[in-house]
C-alpha cells in the first residue's frame, strides 16, 4: 500500500473511542464515513473566522466567505474533471440533487408517455422522484432487472431504449450490494439512443476516480458525508448546455436576476438553482474533504478497501451459516449477508454489544430485496480506516451470535 494505514487512521478522531468497552469498529460507512480532523478544523475555522452571507457583501468577512465559497466549487469541479465550474451546483445531498433533476428536468423535457428508465439496484432516492414525475406528466417508468448475483442485465436494457426514452437514472455503485455498474457502457447506449443519463454517484466518489467528461454523462449526483465530509451538502453536475435549458427549482434570493410584480428574471449559472442562503461552512467542509482524498491517493484509499473487502468475503464464506447478498463480479467495499436462522436485526444489535457499527435492514432499496426474495440484509460497508484485524473482530462476534442462537 502507497500510505501508512495507521497514520491515517489517527486523523479520524471518533475511532479512538471505545463502545461498550471495546474499541470501535465502524462498518458503516455507506450509510456515512467518519470525518478526518482537517474536515472538522476547517468547518470551526469558518464560524470562527470569517462567518458571513456570501455574494454581494462588501465588507471583509463576505469577500473572504464569498472566495472561500467559489473556490470550492472550482475544486469539485476539478475533482470530477467538470469542464466549467458554472456546471456544479451546491445541494443539501444525492437526494435533493435528484429531486432537483426529476422538477427541473421534468418541467423542461418530459411530456405524456415519455419514458424514463432506472434499474432494479436503485435506492430509494432514485427511484421515488421519478416515480412522481411520471405520476405528474404520466410518463412511464422502466427498470433495468438484475441477476442472482446483483447484475445489470444489458440485454434487457437494450431492449428498454426507444424513441421515447428521455433518460436513463442509474447509481454508479449500488449501496445495498456493492455492485459496481458499467456505467460508461450505459452511458453510450443511451447516447445512441439520443437518451439523455444522470449517475448516481453517491457511493463511488470516495472509492474510485470520477471523471465525468471521460464517462460523458449528462448529469451527476453526490453527497459530501459519505466521502469524509459533513452531513447536509451536496453536488449536482449537468452539462452547461442542457443546464441551461432547464426551469429553475426553487424560488427566493440569489436565483434572480431581477424582480418585479410584473416578472422575473433568472440568474445565470450555476446560481440559477441556489435559492436561499447557502450552508457555507459545509461546502468548506467538502473541500477539505476532497483535500482529504486527494492528499492520501484515491488510489491507495481504494487498494486498502478492496484488500479489506476481499478478506472479509473470503472469511465470511468459511462460516457455514452465512449466505453472502449481491456477489458481483465488479464489486466497492460493500459485504451485504445474512446468518441462517438469526433476523438481520438481531445480528446487529449483537456485534454492537461487541463495538461493531453495523446497518441493517433494506438499505433503502426495498426493490432489490424484493427481487432477491429476501426483507434486508447485515451491511458491513468499509472504508479507508478499516482493517483486516477489525474483520477478524467482527468474524468473532458472528462466531459467538451463532452460538447464542444455536
Amino acid at each position: 500500500m502507497g500510505i501508512n494505514q495507521q497514520q491515517l487512521i489517527a486523523q479520524f478522531p471518533i475511532l479512538k473511542q471505545q463502545i461498550n468497552k471495546y474499541p470501535l469498529v465502524y462498518f458503516d460507512n455507506a450509510a456515512t464515513t467518519q470525518k478526518p480532523q482537517m474536515v472538522i478544523d476547517r468547518i470551526s475555522s469558518y464560524y470562527t473566522s470569517f462567518n458571513s452571507n456570501i455574494h454581494r457583501g462588501v465588507h471583509k468577512l463576505s469577500q473572504k466567505a464569498t472566495a472561500a465559497y467559489e473556490q470550492t466549487r472550482i475544486h469539485v469541479k476539478d475533482f470530477i474533471n467538470a469542464s466549467s465550474s458554472k456546471e456544479i451546483i451546491f445541494t443539501k445531498g444525492t437526494t435533493d440533487s435528484i429531486n432537483l433533476l426529476a422538477f427541473s428536468f421534468g418541467e423542461t423535457f418530459i411530456k405524456e408517455g415519455d419514458e424514463i428508465i432506472v434499474t432494479e439496484l436503485e435506492h430509494h432516492s432514485n427511484i421515488v422522484p421519478w416515480q412522481m414525475l411520471c405520476e405528474r406528466k404520466k410518463a412511464k417508468l422502466h427498470v433495468i432487472p438484475v441477476n442472482d448475483k446483483g447484475e445489470l442485465l444489458l440485454d434487457k436494457y437494450a431492449d428498454l431504449l426507444n424513441k421515447r426514452t428521455r433518460l436513463v437514472a442509474i447509481a454508479h455503485v449500488s449501496n445495498a450490494l456493492g455492485t459496481l455498474n458499467p456505467v460508461k457502457e450505459i452511458i453510450d447506449l443511451a447516447h445512441q439512443n439520443k437518451s439523455l443519463v444522470l449517475i448516481d454517484g453517491a457511493q463511488a466518489v470516495a472509492h474510485l476516480k470520477v471523471d465525468v467528461q471521460e464517462l460523458d454523462c449528462d448529469f451527476y449526483a453526490f453527497s459530501s458525508h459519505k466521502m469524509y465530509g459533513p452531513m447536509g451538502i451536496g453536488v449536482l453536475y449537468g452539462k452547461k448546455d442542457l443546464l441551461e435549458q432547464l426551469q429553475p427549482y426553487q424560488g427566493g434570493g440569489e436565483m434572480i436576476e431581477s424582480v418585479s410584480f410584473e416578472k422575473t428574471t433568472y440568474n445565470e449559472l450555476p446560481f440559477k438553482f441556489e435559492a436561499g442562503t447557502p450552508n457555507v461552512a459545509d461546502v468548506l467542509g467538502l473541500e477539505a474533504s476532497i483535500e482529504f482524498i486527494q492528499k492520501e491517493g484515491i488510489e491507495n484509499l481504494a487498494a486498502i478497501e478492496n484488500e479489506v473487502l476481499n478478506y472479509a468475503t473470503a472469511e465470511f464464506q468459511k462460516i457455514d451459516r452465512i449466505q453472502i447478498v449481491g456477489t458481483a463480479q465488479n464489486k466497492a467495499s460493500v459485504l451485504s449477508f445474512l446468518i441462517d436462522g438469526i433476523h438481520p436485526y438481531d445480528v446487529g444489535t449483537i456485534l454492537n454489544q461487541f463495538g461493531i457499527a453495523v446497518r441493517t435492514g433494506n438499505h433503502c432499496a426495498e426493490p432489490i430485496m424484493k427481487r432477491l426474495g429476501i426483507r434486508g440484509t447485515i451491511r458491513a460497508s468499509f472504508a479507508c480506516y478499516n482493517t483486516k484485524e477489525e474483520i477478524d473482530r467482527m468474524v468473532r462476534a458472528i462466531h459467538k451470535t451463532i452460538e447464542m442462537f444455536g
